[in-house]
């Protein structure tokens, strides 16, 4: 019966010093910086497409259910200033992570994974390579530096998708829309959310690796591993956002 209990602690543990060994390794030489440039093109800009997508859809999808509840209310004007807000501090950050998490966190863990189970993981370290090093932090920097621009990225096209439905479709004035937008939506607003898309990064980062080098059991072990990997670390980054949004909702309002 303490058999899971026991093993979750032993994995948390490993984790803990899992993330101890990749803040040793910043300092060390030489420096990776054209894995880490390829780390940003795979895990940023190829990923332009799907957050430009899913930002608009999320801030088309969100106006349009918020616009008729508005009406009731005779409060249609405040939408954009609603979906800006709500955008900027909660939807962007956490959609843009799921959305990394399916597209390149999997791919982390299925490539270190491949690379355990062929032993190309134990032929850099006969090589005295530190994996770590040379694998992991690189793909941690680019998703910590990657995870706030996108998150950007879809607050602007989310904001856009809100005043191409506001405006035309249900013919709320434009100059008003703007103006309760820009009121009520605070720089801090923005800046809490980059702050959540960073920390939401280095995690996604550092838990779909670790599982990834944890892979065992050949073809089957590579699947068992990114599937944790993906599974743990979207319900670690909705954990996380309630962890932030407690600690700086306070701040916004100070």
């Amino acid at each position: 019966m303490l058999r899971s209990p026991v093993k979750s602690l032993d994995t948390f543990g490993r984790y803990f010093v899992f993330l101890g060994e990749i803040l040793r390794s910043i300092p060390k030489k030489p420096s990776r910086l054209q894995q880490c440039l390829m780390e940003i093109e795979n895990i940023g800009v190829n990923s332009v497409p799907i957050i430009f997508l899913s930002g608009a859809a999320i801030g088309m999808i969100f106006t349009l259910q918020l616009v008729t509840f508005l009406q009731m209310f005779s409060a249609e004007i405040a939408v954009g200033a609603v979906v800006a807000v709500t955008m900027a501090r909660e939807l962007a950050p956490v959609i843009t992570t799921l959305m990394l998490i399916a597209k390149n966190g999997s791919a982390m863990a299925a490539e270190l994974g491949t690379m355990k189970v062929t032993e190309q993981i134990d032929a850099l370290e006969s090589m005295s390579v530190s994996v770590v090093h040379y694998l992991v932090l690189p793909k941690v920097a680019a998703s910590v530096f990657v995870f706030p621009v996108l998150t950007l990225l879809a607050n602007l096209v989310g904001t856009i998708g809100s005043y191409v439905i506001a405006v035309p479709l249900f013919n709320i004035d434009s100059a008003g829309y703007l103006d309760y937008m820009f009121e009520f939506l605070f720089p801090q607003d923005i800046i809490f959310g980059l702050i959540k898309a960073a920390v939401m990064g280095f995690m996604t980062a550092t838990i779909c690796c670790f599982n990834g080098l944890r892979t065992v059991q050949g073809a089957k072990g590579v699947g068992d591993s990114t599937t944790r990997a993906v599974v743990v670390s979207s319900v670690s980054i909705l954990v996380a956002d309630y962890v932030l949004t407690t600690l700086m909702l306070p701040l916004i309002y100070a």
